[in-house]
Formats: C-alpha cells, sequence, structure tokens
C-alpha cells in the first residue's frame, strides 16, 4: 500500500532560512501557517530543493523577482498600453531581417513585463488552465491573495469577500477555508471551474 506522506510544518530555523535565501520576510499569517500546520498539503508545497528554497509547481515564477513588491494590477496598466502601442509594423521596417529583429526585441520585452506582473508573489494553488492563486509576499500588498486569470482574460484580480464595496484582498487566513473560484468577482469564470 502506497500512502502518500502528509506535508509536515517547518521548524522555526527552516522558516528563517527559507527567508534568508529567498530574501523575503513571510507575511505573518503564510510563515504561522507553514510553522504550525503545513509547508503544504493543500498549498504549493515550500521546500529545499537542490537549488535552495522553493514551492512546488512554481518552475516558471522568477526567483530573482521575488524580494521586488508586488504591483498592484493598476500600476501598470498604462505601461502595458504604451508597450502594445509600441508592438512593431512590417511596414515601418526596411526588410523582413530588420522587423524580425525589432519584433524579437519587443517580445522580450513583453515576457519581461509579463513576468514583472506577478514579482513579489508565488503561485500556492493550481486550479488548471492557466489559473492560479497567488499570495503576495512583499511591498504593501504582502500577505493578500490574487487571482492570476490571464490565461483568458490577462488580468490579475484581488480575491475578495466584498467585491461591490471595494474589493479589498483577502488575507491569507481569510483565503484559507474559501475556495478562490468564491472570491471572484460576480460572473467571473462561472462556466470555467475545472
Amino acid at each position: 500500500m502506497n500512502v502518500a506522506a502528509v506535508p509536515q510544518s517547518l521548524t522555526e530555523d527552516e522558516v528563517a532560512d527559507a527567508e534568508a535565501r529567498l530574501g523575503v520576510r513571510f507575511p505573518h499569517e503564510y510563515r504561522r501557517h507553514l510553522l504550525r500546520v503545513s509547508a503544504g498539503g493543500a498549498l504549493a508545497r515550500l521546500h529545499r530543493t537542490a537549488d535552495g528554497w522553493w514551492w512546488e509547481g512554481n518552475g516558471g515564477m522568477r526567483r530573482d523577482l521575488l524580494s521586488a513588491p508586488f504591483p498592484h494590477p493598476d500600476s501598470y496598466r498604462d505601461a502595458e498600453a504604451e508597450l502594445d502601442r509600441r508592438e512593431p509594423r512590417t511596414g515601418d521596417y526596411p526588410d523582413d531581417a530588420a522587423f524580425a529583429r525589432a519584433w524579437s526585441a519587443w517580445d522580450d520585452a513583453c515576457e519581461e513585463f509579463e513576468d514583472r506582473k506577478t514579482a513579489g508573489a508565488v503561485a500556492l494553488k493550481e486550479h488548471g488552465c492557466g489559473f492560479s492563486t497567488l499570495l503576495a509576499l512583499t511591498g504593501p500588498l504582502a500577505g493578500t491573495l490574487w487571482w492570476d486569470g490571464r490565461a483568458t482574460c490577462d488580468l490579475i484580480l484581488p480575491l475578495s469577500l466584498d467585491h461591490t464595496g471595494g474589493a479589498r484582498p483577502v488575507t491569507f487566513d481569510e483565503w484559507l477555508t474559501r475556495d478562490s473560484w468564491d472570491l471572484l468577482p460576480p460572473g467571473w469564470g462561472s462556466d470555467s471551474r475545472a
């Protein structure tokens, strides 16, 4: 009989080591969960890998951006629109090779921009189809939860108990016993549940 190991909590020394090596201080509620409940379970497991501390399922997240402040989605809308306006057009270049170089440079800038949208955050839970729940670890939004819906709508949205009253993002403890789908704006993704 193959029984999966129950994820264990971490010790204070392990949490302190992870924070030091990752260059972040975990939000209080998440830190308490790591120490008293579990370093995994229903959440992406924080564990020591050959490359140091990291979360399972977060291979696409960039370590070098983890200590940067998590940006509120409203903070980059203008920059995103400007980047879209700068997309190279074939008629603006003397030949296909020049266009290809310009487009490749623009595409690299777009990828960097997309990566920076989740700076300072970790995907705590994957929901399939490219959706995930993000925990902001750094900056003024540290300790709040966000929905990464960029796979279909190009948006990162706050998970909130009250979308009609300002959509204050939930904290880790508020989120922990709820389903992320239930904390999205009314009607959002109701047909997308996996």
